[in-house]
């Protein structure tokens, strides 16, 4: 059984977009679709998931449509979803959000709970329509991005388009760090050229990937601030996030944060497995 990709809604503008960019979305991967809202029992639970069943089908015919209310706390209910899910789709606000945020507590805190990738659909109607033809994901030292990378390049695939792979990288103040007294790591992971950080990772799901055509950005600057920039010409920016050691759930960061509160296109964020 094909497991679904499933989308939150709860009525609100956005939460429809977020429909919308499912609907292509299940249609580019020849997924099921999945529609969940949550909320306190209310007579209009089912009219609402009625017409957004209507609108999905409407996208995509041919895509298999499924739906349910549940009538529970909105984040615990997609995050329970979302353990058998491909991702799950959120709109960047909902109605009960305050004016003045920037991104719904909702979309905040299943982003930060998921077992699997979550999906903000943010921007305006150009960045929605993948007009732009390019995917970035960012890459970090280590192995925290291999499966962000492998998500990215699945969905550079499925959309025939390039991947833009980012690393971000700074000088540590005042000079390389002192190696720890049982080995010379500290040292070795500082004088490692970023480029060479960059081709690393990219090694193996671009062997995968071979009609991908990649390009690769190596930028000494803020990690925030260069994805935020490399994200105004994307249709989608992959970011991964790290397990919590001894906690549940993901550790967002400060970059994930900025960019899901800022980024100009739908953005995804990736669990390391």
């Amino acid at each position: 059984m094909t497991i679904p990709l499933v989308v939150g809604i709860d009525g609100s503008a956005a939460s429809l977009e977020a429909v919308d960019w499912a609907t292509d979305e299940a249609a580019r991967h020849e997924l099921p679709l999945h529609l969940v809202h949550a909320a306190a029992p209310h007579h209009e639970a089912i009219d609402l998931i009625n017409a957004a069943s209507d609108r999905a089908r409407t996208g995509a015919p041919k895509v298999r449509l499924s739906s349910e209310v549940l009538y529970e706390d909105a984040a615990s209910a997609l995050v329970d979803k979302g353990r058998n899910a491909f991702a799950l789709v959120l709109g960047s606000r909902g109605l009960g959000d305050l004016a003045g945020m920037l991104l719904g507590s909702v979309s905040l805190a299943v982003a930060a709970r998921a077992d699997c990738p979550v999906i903000v659909v943010r921007g305006g109607a150009q960045y929605r329509d993948a007009r732009f033809g390019s995917v970035v994901v960012g890459v970090e030292d280590g192995e925290g991005s291999g499966t962000a990378l492998e998500f990215a390049f699945r969905e550079a695939h499925v959309r025939h388009c390039r991947l833009v792979a980012v690393h971000a990288w700074s000088a540590p103040f005042g000079g390389p760090p002192e190696p720890s007294p049982r080995s010379g790591y500290a040292l070795e992971a500082h004088l490692q050229p970023p480029t060479q950080v960059l081709d690393d990772a990219l090694r193996g799901p671009a062997e995968r990937y071979r009609d991908i055509p990649v390009s690769r950005r190596v930028v000494e600057a803020s990690a925030r601030q260069v994805l935020l920039e490399a994200a105004s010409d994307a249709d989608l920016l992959v970011v991964g996030a790290r397990r919590r050691h001894g906690h549940l759930g993901l550790q967002l960061g400060l970059i994930n944060h900025a960019a899901l509160h800022h980024a100009p296109c739908p953005i995804a964020v990736v669990p390391q497995r």
